[in-house]
């Protein structure tokens, strides 16, 4: 039997490679999800913030930002869209009688976990959301060839990376009319609305003191006051950020995953050859991207259009790159057997993949906000990463110990009823 006609997989099966790189890219989202959680809302794309009083903390603070830059940001969140596209094929080929019914029906519930996320868990950068969205579209387009499905996410890709350099210009256009005029004295309505626009890119990027300090009493006061706070900076999320950048985002990588699942690259089902060139050739791409837009940040003296990575035209290229290298080492992991132990704990992680997502917000909703500790906008950004490893270390000995007892995990065991309408068993 060859690669291509192999038999289908159900969704009954455990592909324990979509497991251990659902589970890596699980983990590895928290390293930039950590920021929105600890640092104040400008800290996500701002370096310069919690960057520290000495020279040495500054260093070490813009070392730790270039690194988790060039090798992690976008890229944990493109694999994860890769993903769920596979998981799209993945269960519908194996619910072909009420497959458009129970495709619909588990992302109208992943919706509500998404919203629960963001509103409950107060988790403003909530990837579930925008999931759900973009899988409503993906049911007509689960039966495209792979190659369609490849072309169809390269113009998405193409279209995005147009999209960023037009942000990039006309910001780049509107402060120029900003610097010799205040946006209020401008009469022309043109450069009114790009001065007005570059001064609210502006505010967000670089928060005044007095709005800073409002920010954080209303995130370390209490619940209710961190829950108001948040739900007005969901109103932009909803209205912008999802419909403008994440959805197309989430879109154009879920083709793409379709197509890899069906080209049997996501199941380990390649040679070892052929995913050591995909790790080379990903990390060969993805590294001389990001290096060199981080050498355009440096020489512009953290220019925020610069910084920025909707403002990056190379942006996407550079992630999807980092993703296919991360995925063609895991892979030859899955494929020469190594690191069994590790693989285990990394599946056993990926199979609880909802459950532990919503736990990285509810362990930092207690830590950081003033339902718990508060300390949102007391570490350096540095600081942030012991966490990181901690809830690491704790997800990767739990989610083994859970799935010895259980089938599913909680949320999963949830998700898996309210979509098939009926309760499945629960224990081992």
């Amino acid at each position: 039997m060859t690669v291509t006609d192999a038999a289908p997989v159900t969704v009954e099966d455990r592909i324990e490679s979509l497991d251990v790189i659902r589970g890596f890219a699980l983990l590895g989202i928290l390293l930039l999800n950590i920021l929105g959680f600890g640092l104040i809302s400008s800290g996500y794309f701002n370096p310069e913030v919690a960057g520290g009083s000495t020279p040495f903390e500054m260093e070490l603070n813009l070392a730790v930002w270039a690194g988790v830059d060039v090798f992690f940001e976008g890229a944990m969140r493109c694999l994860f869209s890769l993903l769920f596209g596979a998981g799209v094929v993945l269960f519908t080929s194996s619910a072909r009688e009420r497959g458009g019914v129970l495709h619909y029906r588990r992302n109208f519930w992943l919706l509500g976990f998404g919203l629960f996320d963001a509103y409950i868990l107060l988790w403003s950068g909530d990837v579930l959301v925008t999931y759900a969205l973009a899988g409503m579209v993906l049911y007509p387009l689960r039966n495209l060839s792979p190659r369609k499905l490849t072309a169809w996410a390269t113009a998405l890709i193409i279209l995005m990376s147009l999209m960023n350099l037009a942000f990039s210009l006309s910001l780049g256009q509107a402060r120029q009319v900003i610097v010799a005029s205040n946006a209020a004295e401008i009469t022309d309505p043109t450069s009114r609305e790009l001065a007005i626009a570059w001064e609210d890119f502006e505010a967000d990027y670089t928060q005044s003191p007095e709005v800073v300090e409002t920010e954080l009493t209303m995130r370390r006061s209490s619940y209710a006051s961190a829950f108001i706070y948040n739900s007005e900076y969901m109103t932009e999320v909803l209205t912008f950020v999802i419909p403008v950048l994440l959805f197309w985002d989430a879109l154009a990588m879920m083709l793409l995953g379709m197509a890899l699942f069906k080209w049997r690259i996501l199941d380990a089902s390649r040679t070892s050859g052929f995913y050591l060139k995909l790790m080379l050739i990903g990390f060969g791409v993805g590294l001389f991207t990001n290096l060199y837009e981080l050498i355009l940040v440096y020489a512009s003296d953290f220019d925020p259009l610069r910084v920025h990575g909707y403002m990056r035209p190379t942006y996407h290229v550079g992630r999807l790159a980092m993703a296919l290298g991360y995925l063609g080492l895991v892979m030859l992991i899955c494929r020469e057997g190594w690191l069994v132990g590790m693989r285990a704990r990394l599946a056993a992680v990926g199979r609880m993949a909802l459950t532990n997502y919503l736990m990285h917000s509810l362990i930092c909703l207690f830590i950081f906000t003033g339902a718990g500790l508060a300390l949102v906008g007391e570490l350096q950004r540095w600081q942030l990463y012991p966490i990181v490893l901690a809830i690491w270390i704790f997800q990767l000995a739990l989610s083994p110990w859970w799935l010895t007892h259980y089938r599913f995990g909680p949320v999963e065991w949830l998700w898996r009823a309210l979509t098939y309408g009926k309760l499945p068993q629960m224990k081992r």
